[in-house]
């Protein structure tokens, strides 16, 4: 499959078409005035209308990478490793950790889940057990595949809820206020009955997916796929050597006075921040990201520890950094592509079309499967809701479903497809040494699987 940044670009050109498609603004402008409306006052006003939101998304996966492997979950991951005895109960154990932590923050789940699947396919083999390696690790994805989005760190719910954020205009107008609390999306019971549904149905479908039989284990134990990862794990279990002579530097970078008085500061804001706003309204992007900074440095209480661990997980956000500025050019696109002044923009006329093939019994599903369909093109909840956010909030005003419900339906799809795109899996395969090919048997199997309890979840769960 092709990078996603090559989807991106794609996507642009499509969008350019369907701008010059729909909207035809050749019929009331010249050739020099459609090029100057379509890529200056469009593609290029939207182009650097997601800066803040992008560094939101990658401080959301570094300080959750280093939270991670910070060696006292390390630690906590590997005893929890010694308690399967065989691969479906490893791949059920990978499948409910990924899948909590993921609510918490998918970052951490991300990673926790790989370092948990990697410390089983090492206590298995340092026990001379039969294990399927590439299942558990496919089961360690469940997270980013399933649950997600409907978590403390889901894009959609808390950018909805953050001040200034860049559909704030669009909801004013729409639904007549700029932000949807919590309440309404994350901690509503819709989501949270539907999470709980989800969540037993991941750990009961990876565990029917892998395998029983120790011959379906031959050759697929860790020494078999990733040999060079009993290596590396070695190399990790020894302690980083101290500097025999400390220098004022050293003595500055490993400051644990430094670092608790950091925190102190962080914990008297939070708690007038919260204070003030409450916990539905004051949770948001900023104060999520806040928090996980806070409880990193918490963690590792030494500075220098701390930066080397954030400085570990910055290769994963590369694609975040580049994708999103075509992210936002599409999304200017859609949004500012009105012919003439108080006209329609390309993103009303969409969402029009989808609303006149669509009813408020069929929309959560119809949402779903549309997030799922573009996410993987777009795979970043964020950036994908930077896309199509606006023609979702407009056909959910048009068919009277409520936005939070639209915004969960939305959130669902676009972890779901996760199952088929290899773009979050990088970090995870890197981690456990295993191939794409190894895993996505078992995680296109559990993407089949799983769209009956969304598609039953999302339809008739009330609201």
């Amino acid at each position: 499959m092709p990078d996603p940044l090559i989807f991106a670009l794609i996507l642009t050109i499509i969008a350019v078409i369907l701008a010059l498609v729909v909207m035809r603004p050749y019929e009331v402008m010249g050739p020099a005035e459609v090029t100057r409306w379509l890529f200056k006052n469009c593609w290029y006003k939207g182009f650097w209308g997601l800066l803040a939101f992008a560094m939101q998304m990658c401080l959301i996966l570094v300080t959750g990478y280093a939270i991670a492997y910070h060696p006292l979950i390390y630690r906590g991951l590997s005893r929890l490793a010694s308690m399967p005895k065989d691969t479906k109960s490893a791949a059920a154990l990978a499948a409910f950790v990924s899948l909590i932590c993921a609510w918490i923050n998918w970052g951490l789940s991300l990673i926790v889940g790989a370092v948990l699947a990697r410390a089983i396919g090492i206590e298995f083999y340092r026990k001379n057990r039969p294990l399927n390696y590439p299942a558990v690790c496919a089961a360690a994805y469940a997270g980013l595949g399933l649950n997600w989005h409907w978590g403390l760190s889901a894009s959609a719910p808390l950018l909805s809820n953050t001040p200034k954020h860049f559909l704030a205009g669009v909801f004013k107008e729409v639904l007549g206020r700029e932000l949807v609390p919590l309440n309404e999306t994350i901690f509503h019971p819709y989501t949270l009955i539907n999470m709980i549904i989800i969540i037993i149905s991941g750990v009961i479908i990876f565990w029917a997916l892998a395998p029983k039989s120790p011959e379906a284990c031959k050759g697929k134990g860790i020494d078999s796929i990733a040999p060079h990862i009993i290596e590396i794990v070695k190399k990790e279990e020894e302690r980083e050597a101290k500097p025999e002579k400390w220098t004022i530097a050293d003595k500055l970078e490993n400051s644990k006075i430094l670092a608790a008085i950091t925190v102190i500061f962080s914990i008297i804001a939070m708690y007038w921040w919260f204070g003030a706003l409450g916990f539905m309204r004051g949770l948001n992007l900023n104060s999520l990201n806040f928090c996980f900074i806070l409880i990193g440095l918490l963690l590792y209480m030494n500075p220098i520890a701390y930066m080397r661990a954030i400085a570990r997980a910055t290769p994963a956000v590369a694609g975040i950094i580049l994708q999103f500025p075509f992210y936002a050019g599409i999304m200017g696109i859609l949004r500012f592509s009105y012919v003439v002044a108080g006209g329609p923009n390309l993103a009303t006329v969409i969402a029009k079309a989808l609303a006149a093939g669509a009813s408020p019994l069929t929309w959560p599903v119809t949402c779903w499967a549309l997030a799922g369909l573009i996410n993987l093109f777009v795979p970043s909840g964020g950036g994908e809701w930077a896309t199509i956010g606006e023609i979702i909030t407009r056909t959910s005003a048009m068919l009277n479903v409520p936005i939070g419900k639209s915004i969960i339906a939305y959130s669902a799809g676009d972890a779901w497809t996760n199952l088929f795109q290899p773009f979050w899996a990088i970090a995870l395969l890197g981690i456990t040494g295993t191939r794409a090919r190894d895993i996505f048997g078992y995680c296109i199997g559990c993407l089949i699987f799983a769209s009956i309890p969304f598609a039953l979840g999302l339809t008739f769960v009330p609201y």
